[in-house]
């Protein structure tokens, strides 16, 4: 399938779960309806080598389609975005990399399994998120440790998004015997059999059906459920931070495009009383207003300006992965993405006026959607901090919420 082909298959899913987001949103449920359509028509093996009967893109093309499935629904997006960040960093790992790593031989085939069943129809998570920790993967508390030929992990995971609905799950976990530090924080691609009951916490204002519930884990896992090698989590989430970090930009671009369509919509159906001199009010349009004008413009502006620095993200990603000016534009985008999708969703719902604002409505759901994006890890700040070090040629240092993993 060509990198056209996949945007037309987005853009069909976009259609059909623009249709069903406002009901997904107001019950706050996972959106099966939207999953089944992934695990249909073999997005699911976006990431995938063609020789594992996957389709073979490359980042680029993925922060692409995940924009336009984005423009449907910002929730089940970021659904496929964690699945994609399991597929698209197994993927794109070459395996004269990870033998220089010290991988055993037999990584090779269960990554291959992992990600053949993707290209059948699997779906994957991402747990690393913990109370007191956040996605800091050097705070995480869940704990590793060796048992009859395979590992033990337990610990507890207070948001995953798409919880109890998937066939497995990405678990970050330390070794039981280090005391702290980043320097035996392993990745567990454990089975749905392994988590233990799910906690029906996830209630936000926005981005409500991704479902992204807690469990407890406490189970023996085989040992080829530990990708690559122990300890390695942390390294790789610093100098190949992409799956963590622009993966999440893609999204929230979608969402703000989103915004705007629907608020160029409102401007251009909602009639309003415009006074005249001497003679009865007559009706126009509000985008005849220029102060309404002003505010689409500016947001035109902003969100091309998101778009543009997330697609030459995900070019550098391709062409040089684990390059410091990759990094860089990673988090840049990431910022960017953030930074401007709520400006623009805020901006555009008071331009729109009280109305825009009405439960059900696209644009109510939009700005609550996307008051998450510079809240995601990596936050804003933080992605912000990243950047003036790597500019000022500064450690990030240890203080609390100054590194990100």
């Amino acid at each position: 399938m060509t990198a056209g082909a996949a945007i037309t298959l987005a853009s069909e899913l976009a259609t059909r779960w623009e249709a069903r987001a406002a009901e997904h949103d107001r019950i706050g449920g996972f959106p099966e309806d939207d999953m089944a359509d992934l695990r249909r028509c073999g997005l699911l093996g976006l990431l995938v080598p063609r020789s594992l009967g996957g389709m073979g893109a490359g980042f680029e093309e993925y922060v692409e389609v995940a924009m336009v499935l984005a423009r449907g629904s910002g929730a089940s997006a970021l659904l496929f975005n964690m699945h994609a960040s399991v597929t698209g960093a197994l993927a794109g790992v070459p395996d004269e990399l990870a033998r220089a790593l010290g991988v055993a031989e037999w990584f090779f085939e269960a990554r291959d399994d992992v990600l053949r069943r993707a290209g059948q129809g699997a779906m994957y998570g991402v747990a690393i998120s913990e109370r007191g920790a956040g996605s800091r993967l050097s705070a995480v508390q869940t704990t590793y440790a060796r048992e009859d030929g395979g590992y033990r992990v337990r610990g507890y995971k207070s948001t995953c998004s798409g919880a109890g609905h998937l066939d497995g799950y990405l678990v970050a976990a330390r070794a039981d015997d280090d005391p702290g530090g980043p320097t035996r924080i392993s990745y567990f691609l454990v089975p749905a059999e392994a988590i233990g009951a799910v906690d029906h916490t996830w209630n936000p204002i926005g981005m409500r059906a991704t479902a992204s519930n807690g469990f407890a884990i406490d189970a023996r896992v085989d040992e080829t459920t530990m990708l690559g090698v122990e300890g390695v989590a942390v390294l790789l989430a610093e100098t190949m931070p992409e799956w963590l970090v622009a993966s999440y930009a893609a999204v929230y671009v979608g969402v703000a495009q989103a915004a705007l369509a629907a608020a160029v919509d409102h401007a251009r159906t909602t009639v309003v009383r415009e006074p005249s001199a001497g003679g009865p009010p007559r009706e126009v349009t509000l985008g005849a207003s220029p102060w309404v004008r002003q505010r689409i413009g500016r947001a035109d502006a902003q969100v091309e300006a998101a778009r543009l620095a997330v697609v030459e993200a995900g070019r550098r990603v391709d062409a040089r992965p684990g390059e410091p000016d990759t990094a860089r534009a990673v988090y840049r985008a990431k910022l960017l993405a953030g930074d401007a999708t709520f400006d623009v969703a805020a901006s555009l719902t008071e331009a729109c006026g009280l109305g825009a604002l009405t439960r059900g409505l696209p644009l109510e759901r939009l700005l609550r959607d996307a008051r998450s994006g510079a809240v995601m890890p990596p936050s804003s700040d933080i992605a912000a901090n990243v950047l003036g070090a790597a500019a000022l040629g500064m450690d990030t240092g240890m203080e609390l919420g100054a590194r990100p993993w």
